[in-house]
C-alpha cells in the first residue's frame, strides 16, 4: 500500500491581492507561428517574474504557458503591477501586424487565501480568475474588494460593470473595469481666476516615530481634522475636505500632481512624531504656483490634549498658516476632538465605511456609529453621521421605510443640534430630508443656508443647495453651487453622486453638452444609479440625440424594469417645475412607459 502524503502545516492564513495574466486567443498565436510566439511569451513571463512583481512587492506563484497568478501585499500595488503588465503587453507587441500581437486580459481582486512558499489558494484565487475572464484584451477588471481601496481619477480611471454571473458562482459579483489614470488638464489657481479666497489643502501627517503606527496615524489623523476645522471657520479661506485629502494617505506625489487633483493654491504638510506623551509636528507651508515652501515651524503637543481637543497646537498652526499666507485673521475654534483614541477611531471607521457603495459596508457602519453613541451620548457629532447614514440609505434604494428613515435622520439631527448648535453636517441632513423624503424645498433651502453661515467649506451643503436650484428651474444658481461643492471636495468617495448632481444643475441651466460629459463620468464610476441616468437621457435627448438617448433608456429599464414617468413625477422634488417635466418628456420619447 503506497504510503499517504503528510500535511505538514507549512502554511498560513493571509489576505492578499491575486492578479491573473490570461494571453487572448493564445492556441491561435501558438498554431500560426509557434517558436515566435513562445518565445515573446518567455520574454513578456521572465519580465514580469524578475522586474514588475518583485517592483511591487509581490511574486509570481505561477506560470503557465498562456498565463501567470501573481500575488501582492495590498490591492494599490497589485492595480499598480497589472498597469505595469498592460504597458509591458503592448511593448512587446510594438510593430507588430494585429493578428499577431499578444494581448492579455487581467483579472484583480483581494481575500483570505491559504498561503505557502510554493502557491496561493483558495475561492478568492478561483474568482480572480473568472474575473480576468470579463476582461477584454489589454483590459483589467476588478472586484469592488479592490475598487474600494481605489480613488478613482488619482489612481485609476474606472468603471463600473455592475452585477455580472461568473461560471460555477452562483451570486453575481460587482465589477469594475479600470485603466490607468489619464492626463488631467491644467487647472486655474484662485488667484487667476479673480477669486481672493485662496483654497488650502491640508495633507495627512506622515508618522515618523517608532511605536503602533496605526494609533499613530490616528492622532495625526485627529490632528488634521482639527486644523480643517478650524481653517474652515473663515469665510475668507476655501479648504478641500477631509475626505478628499485623505485619498493621498501613504502615497509619495509631488507638489504639483497634489495641487493638480485638489485644485489648491496652498498645500500644508508635515509629519509627526511622538514619544512618551509629548508629540512633535514638523509642519510646512507650500505655495503651488511658485513650488516654494513659504513657512515652516515645529510645533510641540500633548498627545491626550490633542486626542481630547483641549490642546491649541491645531489653533497654532492655523494661526502661522495664516499669517504666512497674508490671509484676514482666521477665527480660532477649539476642536471638537472625541474624547478617546478608540472613540476616534470607530468614527473615522464608520465615516469611511458609510461612504463604499455596498449595503454589508454601510450596516457596519450603523454598528460602528452605533457603537459610538453608547459610548459617548453627549457628543454631537456621531448623530449627525448616523443621520446622514438613514440618508444613504434612501437615495442608495437600500431602504425598506423611507419615510421612517426619514423620521429618523430627523430624530438624529435634532440630538447632534441639541449637543451642539454650530454643526453644519446636522443642518445639511436636515436640508437633504425636507428636499427629497418631505419635499419642503423652502425649509431644505433655510437648512442649506443655515449650514453654509455656519461653514462656508461644506461641499455638501453646496452640492444639495445647487440641486435644490436646479429643482425650482434656477439653473445658473444650481451650476455655481455644484462647482463650488465640485471644487471643495474633487476627491471626495461619493464622487459619482457630486458629479450626478452637477449635471443635473447643468442640465437645469441648458447647458446639455457638459450634463452629458458629468452624467457620463458618473455612469462610469456607478452605472446603477437611476438618477444619473434620467438626466443623461434628457440632456442626450435634447441635443438631438435620439438613438444613444433610447439606448440609455433600455438600460434604465434593465436596471428598474417596473419604472414609469408616472413614478418619476410621484416622486421627484421637481415634480411642480419645468426641469420634472422636461425630464418627463424627453424619458417618454425614449422609451419609458408613462
Amino acid at each position: 500500500m503506497p504510503a499517504q502524503p503528510r500535511f505538514d502545516g507549512g502554511f498560513e492564513r493571509v489576505v492578499r491581492a491575486v492578479v491573473v495574466v490570461d494571453v487572448v486567443e493564445s492556441v491561435r498565436l501558438i498554431h500560426e507561428d509557434e517558436t515566435n510566439a513562445v518565445q515573446r511569451w518567455r520574454v513578456y513571463a521572465a519580465e514580469a517574474t524578475d522586474r514588475i512583481a518583485p517592483a511591487y512587492g509581490g511574486r509570481v506563484v505561477k506560470s503557465l504557458g498562456d498565463g501567470l497568478m501573481m500575488e501582492f501585499p495590498a490591492a494599490p500595488s497589485a492595480v499598480l503591477a497589472a498597469f505595469e503588465l498592460q504597458r509591458l503587453s503592448l511593448a512587446t507587441s510594438e510593430g507588430l501586424e494585429d493578428h499577431r500581437k499578444m494581448r492579455v486580459r487581467v483579472g484583480v481582486h483581494v481575500s483570505p487565501l491559504i498561503s505557502d512558499a510554493r502557491d496561493v489558494y483558495g475561492h478568492g484565487v478561483n474568482l480572480t480568475a473568472r474575473l480576468a475572464s470579463l476582461a477584454g484584451p489589454d483590459e483589467i477588471v476588478v472586484s469592488a474588494d479592490v475598487r474600494d481601496q481605489l480613488v478613482a481619477d488619482l489612481d485609476a480611471e474606472i468603471e463600473d460593470l455592475g452585477e455580472c454571473y461568473l461560471k460555477h458562482l452562483e451570486d453575481p459579483v460587482r465589477a469594475f473595469r479600470i485603466g490607468a489614470p489619464g492626463e488631467r488638464p491644467a487647472l486655474e489657481t484662485a488667484a487667476s481666476r479673480g477669486d481672493l479666497k485662496a483654497t488650502v489643502a491640508v495633507m495627512p501627517f506622515s508618522n515618523r516615530g517608532s511605536g503602533a503606527q496605526s494609533e499613530h496615524d490616528v492622532i495625526g489623523q485627529a490632528l488634521v481634522d482639527d486644523v480643517i476645522a478650524a481653517l474652515s471657520r473663515s469665510p475668507e479661506i476655501n479648504v478641500v475636505s477631509r475626505l478628499s485629502t485623505t485619498a493621498f494617505r501613504g502615497r509619495k506625489m509631488d507638489l504639483d500632481t497634489i495641487a493638480l487633483h485638489l485644485h489648491a493654491d496652498y498645500v500644508v504638510s508635515g509629519s509627526l512624531a511622538i514619544s512618551g506623551g509629548r508629540l512633535r509636528l514638523n509642519a510646512e507651508l507650500a505655495e503651488v504656483r511658485s513650488s516654494q515652501v513659504i513657512w515652516s515651524k515645529t510645533l510641540k503637543g500633548a498627545v491626550a490634549g490633542v486626542i481630547a481637543g483641549e490642546d491649541d497646537l491645531a489653533d497654532r498652526l492655523v494661526s502661522e498658516i495664516s499669517m504666512a499666507m497674508s490671509a484676514h485673521e482666521v477665527q480660532r475654534a477649539t476642536g471638537k476632538a472625541l474624547p478617546t483614541l478608540e472613540s476616534r477611531t470607530l468614527l473615522l471607521a464608520g465615516i469611511t465605511l458609510m461612504h463604499r457603495i455596498s449595503p454589508t459596508a454601510s450596516q457596519q457602519s450603523r454598528l460602528l456609529l452605533q457603537t459610538l453613541i453608547d459610548r459617548a451620548p453627549r457628543l454631537a457629532a456621531p448623530y449627525a453621521w448616523l443621520a446622514k447614514w438613514h440618508v444613504l440609505r434612501v437615495t442608495q434604494g437600500w431602504s425598506d421605510d423611507v419615510m421612517a428613515d426619514g423620521k429618523q435622520a430627523l430624530d438624529n439631527t435634532r440630538r447632534a443640534l441639541d449637543r451642539d448648535s454650530t454643526l453644519s453636517l446636522a443642518m445639511v441632513v436636515e436640508g437633504q430630508v425636507n428636499t427629497y423624503i418631505l419635499k419642503n424645498l423652502d425649509v431644505a433651502e433655510e437648512r442649506y443656508e443655515a449650514a453654509l453661515r455656519e461653514n462656508p467649506n461644506d461641499s455638501l451643503g453646496w452640492l444639495l443647495k445647487g440641486t435644490l436650484h436646479a429643482f425650482r428651474d434656477e439653473g445658473q444658481e444650481a451650476v455655481r453651487h455644484t462647482r463650488q461643492a465640485m471644487k471643495l471636495s474633487p476627491l471626495d468617495p461619493l464622487k459619482y453622486y457630486f458629479d450626478s448632481l452637477g449635471a443635473t444643475a447643468s442640465l437645469a441651466s441648458g447647458q446639455y453638452p457638459r450634463a452629458v460629459n458629468l452624467a457620463q463620468a458618473s455612469l462610469r464610476l456607478n452605472r446603477t444609479h437611476a438618477s444619473t441616468l434620467r438626466v443623461l437621457i434628457t440632456a442626450l435627448w435634447q441635443l438631438g440625440r435620439e438613438e444613444e438617448a433610447r439606448k440609455w433608456a433600455r438600460e434604465l429599464l434593465k436596471i428598474d424594469p417596473t419604472f414609469k414617468v408616472s413614478t418619476y413625477l410621484e416622486r421627484s422634488p421637481a415634480a411642480p417645475f419645468k426641469l420634472a417635466r422636461t425630464v418627463a418628456s424627453a424619458m417618454q420619447s425614449a422609451g419609458i412607459p408613462r
